[in-house]
């Protein structure tokens, strides 16, 4: 008798790669005046290889990043905010800017990773499947 899909474990690159496309989608079809920035850092964030091999989540509209995925979430890294003006801010808390507003995201973005640590390691589960 041959293993059915739900009996397959789980693959943290899987799941990682399925969030990443989720994110993209919803920040593609936001309708709020501040969509096309807020698209713009989800895009530059996963043009990063550093940050698109962690697991992201986001909460109130701010980045951020895991070594974990979900439930369990274990943050990793700065956030990374949208602010109403079209700004971009890097925080190491949620929603502060204390490291930085930038003008474009993509300066967010490489000011992000200058304070991402070097190596976090691969993403694992946040929870052992049932």
């Amino acid at each position: 008798m041959s293993a059915s899909p739900s009996d397959a474990p789980l693959d943290p690159v899987r799941l990682i790669e399925s969030e990443w496309q989720e994110l993209r989608r919803q920040a593609a079809g936001l309708p709020y005046p501040w969509a096309p920035a807020y698209r713009s850092l989800v895009e530059a964030a996963y043009a990063e290889p550093r940050l698109r091999a962690l697991y992201p989540y986001t909460s109130h509209w701010t980045l951020r990043f895991s070594t974990t995925t979900r439930p369990r979430l274990t943050a990793v890294g700065p956030c990374l905010i949208t602010h109403d003006e079209g700004a971009f801010g890097v925080g190491r808390g949620f929603i502060t800017s204390d490291l930085g507003v930038f003008a474009t995201a993509r300066e967010a973005v490489a000011a992000a990773l200058t304070h991402l640590p070097v190596g976090p390691g691969p993403v694992t589960l946040g929870a052992e499947p049932q």
